[in-house]
């Protein structure tokens, strides 16, 4: 079986209402069967089914009273739920993230990037503006993030190089990639407005979305 069909398999198994909320009794502790059927008022026979169902997916396990030898106890099985992750995907080069003018989203991106991963990183637009946006860099000082506010915006044509893993984080850069970048994360401009509320939010949904990728992505 592949790693996408085991998956598919254990999403399937907890998708069941039943199931589910013998899982979350389980994160607790071991239980017999009767013990799960009376905690959750349910039949003998269907508790049968969905931890047959369980166990058959790789999510609970069976272990035998040392007491009873008789009994039986269902145990959650935690490697189960960090393997239904996404696989970790492989980067040969850098991490470079493009916005339109290479003045704020990305900037602030390669910075926040350098403070979850080791992965080296780099920034680019699709246009470059002639310097670093000040909004950027008072965001960046308001939040301890260490960007260079001597930083010249350079185009993508100047930065990218062969096994760069390339995110996009603004819409208009996605588009006039016409698929060249490997990730695309949908982030409004906060030099619209210039507002200190539209970069504070800009700093925190790049950080949440890093936080979350660089878990996956490793070194070739």
């Amino acid at each position: 079986m592949d790693d996408l069909q085991r998956r598919v398999d254990a999403f399937a198994a907890l998708g069941d209402r039943g199931r589910l909320r013998i899982v979350d009794l389980l994160a607790f502790g071991d239980m017999s069967s009767s013990e799960i059927a009376l905690a959750l008022g349910m039949k003998s026979n269907l508790v049968a089914f969905h931890t047959n169902v369980l166990h058959e997916r790789g999510i609970v396990r069976r272990v035998r009273s040392e007491s009873d030898g008789r009994r039986t106890y269902l145990q959650l099985i935690p490697e189960a739920f960090s393997a239904l992750a996404v696989a970790d995907t492989a980067v040969e080069g850098r991490v470079v993230f493009i916005c339109t003018a290479n003045s704020a989203r990305s900037q602030l991106a390669q910075a926040i990037w350098a403070e979850h991963s080791g992965i080296p990183s780099a920034s680019a637009g699709m246009h470059p503006a002639d310097r670093v946006n000040p909004g950027a860099i008072e965001a960046a000082t308001r939040h301890g993030i260490s960007l260079d506010p001597g930083a010249v915006p350079r185009a993508l044509e100047q930065v990218a190089r062969p096994g760069d893993f390339l995110i996009s984080v603004c819409d208009q850069a996605h588009e006039q990639m016409k698929g060249r970048d490997d990730v695309h994360w949908s982030i409004r401009d906060p030099a619209k407005s210039g507002s200190i509320e539209a970069f504070d939010t800009t700093v925190s949904e790049l950080r949440a979305r890093i936080g979350r990728v660089a878990a996956q992505l490793v070194v070739a």
